[in-house]
C-alpha cells in the first residue's frame, strides 16, 4: 500500500465516525463534514490505488 491509500482509507474511517456522530446527536453539519471527509477519504485512496496498478503495469 503506498501512502495515499493508507491516509484515504484513514480519512473514510475519520469521516464516518464524523457522520455517525453527528446522526447521534442530531448536528447536521457534522453529518454532513463527515460525509464530505468519507468522500475526500475514498477520493485519494482510488488515487492511491491508480497509482498502484499503474506501477504493477509497468514492470
Amino acid at each position: 500500500m503506498n501512502k495515499n491509500q493508507v491516509k484515504g482509507r484513514a480519512n473514510e474511517v475519520k469521516g464516518k465516525v464524523k457522520e455517525v456522530a453527528g446522526k447521534v446527536a442530531g448536528d447536521k453539519e457534522l453529518e454532513y463534514k463527515g460525509k464530505a471527509e468519507k468522500q475526500g477519504g475514498k477520493a485519494e485512496a482510488g488515487y492511491g490505488d491508480l497509482k498502484s496498478d499503474i506501477k504493477k503495469s509497468t514492470k
